[in-house]
This record gives C-alpha cells, structure tokens and sequence, in this order.
C-alpha cells in the first residue's frame, strides 16, 4: 500500500505524544493529529465520499487543514487545495472542473465557499479548527488509510493559470512520498527533534510537500502561521527554535526588513532556509545570511513537479545564483525550439523526468500531450543555462523574456542589478510595447523605507552594469509590488504608467 497518509500512521507509532502541530497556543501530537485524520476520514464516508472522489480544501495554514487534507487522503479520495481568498465562481471552477464531491471551507469565507459549492452542487464544511473538532467528535476514527497504488492521484493542485484557465495537475501518492522523502533524507536532513517553519501556504505545493508532507514523514514538528507576518515569524522562530525556514524569495526580504527592528528576537536556532517558487536575488540571499547567521539553500520545482527537482545540495559545492543539481531519481535537461539538447552555457527550456512529474493535467489529455512528451520529459517554460559542474541557473520564465529590437532581455538579469542598489527592496523588469523595438524595457521598483533615489539615478546605476540594449529606459515606483497567494512577485499585474 503507498498511501501517503501512512507516513503519519508511522508518526503515531513511532511517538505519539511527540508534537506534530503547533499553531498559535494550540499543539497537537501525532497521535491527536492521526486521530483527527481518521475521524475526517469517517466523516468523509459516512457523506458518500468514495476513494478516488475529490474533496477541496479551501483552509488557511493551522491544524484543520492538516487533518483535512490527511483525512481526505486516509479515506482514499483527493484533496484539491485551494486559496481561501477565492471568490465564488473561482471556486466554482475549481470544484466544478474536478467534480469534487465537497469543500471544506473557513468561516472567515463562507458565503464565497457555499456559493461556490452550490453552484458546482458540491457539498460544504465551514469549519475553522474548533470547527472541525466538533464536527468530527464523537465519531469513531477509521482504523487505517484505504489502500492505495503509487500512481492513484492523491492531490489535483491547480496551476496558477498565466497563459489561460487553471489547469489541475495530478499529482500520485507516490510521486509525492517519494519527493517528500528526497527533501528529508538528501536535502535538509530532517529529524523527529526539528522544528520547521510552516508559513509557506500549505495548499501551495512548496508547502505542502517541503513543508507538512517532510515534517510528518520525518516525525518532526510544524510550526504553522496562518498568515505570513515577518515580525510574527522571527518570534515563532524563538519561541518554538525553528530549525528549517522554508519561504519565497520576498519573504527574505521581508524578513531582513523586520531583522532592524526585532533586534532583541533569537533566531540561534536556525541551521537551515530554504528558498523556492521563484529565483532569489543573490544580493537578498547574501544578506540574510549575514544577518542570520543561516545558509540559504535555493531550490527549484514546479506544481507539476511535486514540486522539488533542483536544488544546491548541503552535501555539496554551494553556488549563490543557482538553483543546484538535479535531485534522487530526477533528470534535467536544457533544450532548444527543436527539443535537442543546447551546448553548455546556452540558455533554453529546462525539461523535466522523473518520479516527481505529475500524472497528468486533470481531463486535459491534449495539454498533458503537449507538457510531456512520449519519452516522459515534462516541459517547464523555464529558461536556464548549466555551467560545468552541471549547475542550473535559471535566466527566466520563457514568456517573461522581453526582445527589444531582436535582442533578448531576460528580466531576471537586470532585476540581479537592481537589488544590489542599497535603495531598492523589491524589482520586477516587465517588457513595454513599443512601435518600433517591438518591446522597451521598463522596471517597476520600491524603495527601502527611508532610502530615496530617483529614477535617473537608478537607469545610470543599472546602465553602467549591463549591456546598452537591457538598461531599463523607464523606471517607476510602487509602495509595494503586486504578489501572489505565496508572496511570488507576480509580473503580469504591474501596471505600466502611461507617459506623461
């Protein structure tokens, strides 16, 4: 049987009144934390749920979407994590389009949920975590996980949509236990006395796997913030001694932003962070080690990738910049417009193989034809380039680049340039249409507070740095750049300002 809930049964066998969860002044243990799962599964059941049926769980980070989302997988069905904060029909596609059979939903959004809900006749559990205590008291807990085969789907984890509608990626219980199990035994090392921090957004799939699936299958503690606060973190760092820090890259800096003023907080305990969902800025990851004293390991993944498939390996030569090696069991490859295999040091899209790549697009067999190929190699959209170690560094997102004049701009490079500015917090570098380049590049930029620079002097700053064709001719600044669901700088909804 590889049914990924029996990671946490093990956790119950193993030490069961070890704390899995500690969310707020609440902690659970693994044998509360099995429990609740098995009751959830019960529940599921007894409201006609069968294995492989879907159920969403629309829940913010704490123990009910814990138990949730195990239960889900203990009576054999698939869970589909979604973003609290969607609205109605967002919430009626995503149900719809998988034909879930329920929700569980925070009170904090229930007339959204259930109007979702209605509308994809599913059913719906508002419930926040004394919500589903209660709601599951007094049933009796499931006795064990239905079985199931590695390659049954345990989890439909939309995609963020960029180029159209969400698309649901099937992600298996094996491909996820196995991704879970690389990240514990060859990546972070974790152990049953760790502590990691939980604010990445579990129905996120960095949080989910790097986060609650590693920390249960290595019998360690979650420490879960609902919602990502940079002050509130550094405390809970102290307070619970986290020892793995897993976030985004605007975490760092939002991180570093709250060090100045949270002098007085330990962060000793920390040995190790973690940084994915999008490339760090090498100026932002050297200094937060300089302020934290912690190495930053930087990986790489997608939704369809489980999502770990890079990463600079602590066994390893570390490389600021990079996003590493491929990991156990997964080959990377970097491929031109034909599919063949680009010489070294030349950018191209990264293709993925291995256990991590996902099943396929839910009843999208024509997207999945396109995404993978018949030898099982999944393309990403991300370009890269390899040094001769076989480090991967990625230069952009393949629809990022801008071509100004029929030469290539990759934004990532100039924003590198611009972080190094002591002015600026956050960049993005967007392409802007123009009549006769085809493209213009533009950057969108806010400022540390307290630190102003104008916007001539951030152009000749970058200008002296870069190559004549990729200096930003517009810069404007933004109080805060527009984000994502997990703190990802989301490109596609800054708005360029009209010309004056």
């Amino acid at each position: 049987m590889t049914n990924l809930s029996q990671n946490l049964v093990a956790g119950r066998t193993r030490r069961p009144d070890h704390v899995a969860l500690r969310c707020d002044d609440q902690t659970y243990t693994y044998a509360q934390f099995d429990n609740a799962a098995a009751r959830v599964a019960t529940l599921l059941q007894r409201a006609g749920i069968e294995p492989g049926d879907r159920v969403g769980v629309m829940l913010p980070n704490g123990p009910a979407f814990a138990a949730a989302f195990y239960g889900i997988l203990y009576a054999g069905a698939v869970a589909v994590p979604m973003n609290p904060l969607l609205k109605a029909p967002e919430i009626e596609f995503y149900l719809a389009n998988t034909t879930a059979r329920a929700l569980f939903a925070p009170p904090a959004f229930a007339d959204e949920a259930r109007a979702g809900a209605d509308a994809a006749a599913a059913d719906c559990w508002v419930v926040d975590d004394a919500g589903l205590a209660a709601l599951i008291d007094g049933l009796p807990a499931q006795p064990a996980p239905v079985e199931r085969a590695a390659d049954d789907t345990a989890v439909v984890l939309h995609t963020s949509g960029t180029t159209g509608k969400p698309k649901g990626a099937e992600l298996t219980h094996g491909g996820l236990g196995r991704n879970a199990d690389v990240c514990v035994r060859t990546l972070l090392n974790i152990g049953p006395d760790d502590v990691v921090m939980g604010c990445l957004p579990l129905f996120h799939v960095f949080g989910l796997t790097c986060g609650l699936n590693s920390a249960v299958l290595a019998g360690a503690t979650l420490s879960l913030l609902p919602r990502f606060d940079p002050a509130k973190a550094l405390e809970l760092v102290e307070r619970d001694g986290v020892t793995i820090f897993e976030g985004v890259p605007t975490m760092y800096s939002a991180l570093l932003a709250a060090a100045g003023s949270a002098s007085s907080v330990s962060t000793d305990t920390l040995r190790i962070a973690v940084s994915g969902g999008a490339a760090i800025p090498v100026q932002v990851l050297q200094d937060f080690e300089q302020t934290f004293d912690c190495p930053v390991l930087e990986g790489y993944g997608l939704s369809e990738t489980s999502p770990v498939a890079a990463f600079n390996h602590p066994d390893r030569p570390r490389k600021p910049g990079s996003i590493g090696t491929p990991v156990e069991g997964v080959e990377m490859r970097v491929v031109d417009t034909d599919g063949a295999e680009v010489a070294q040091g030349e950018p191209g899209e990264i293709e993925i193989r291995g256990h991590n790549v996902m099943k396929g697009y839910w009843n999208l067999p024509e997207a999945t034809a396109e995404a993978i190929n018949a030898d099982g190699w999944f393309a990403t959209g991300d370009i890269a380039r390899t040094d001769e170690d076989g480090y991967y560094y990625i230069v952009d997102r393949k629809k990022a680049l801008i071509i100004r004049g029929g030469f290539n701009v990759y934004p990532r490079e100039v924003e590198e340039v611009l972080y190094t500015h002591p002015a600026v917090a956050e960049a993005a570098v967007v392409g802007i249409p123009h009549d006769s380049l085809g493209e213009e590049v533009g950057a969108a930029v806010s400022l540390k507070p307290g630190i102003a620079v104008a916007a001539d002097e951030l152009r000749e700053f970058v200008k002296s740095q870069v190559a004549a064709y990729k200096y930003p001719r517009r810069i404007w600044f933004l109080d805060d750049l527009p984000k994502g669901p997990t703190g990802k700088l989301l490109r596609r909804e800054i708005t360029i300002p009209t010309m004056d």
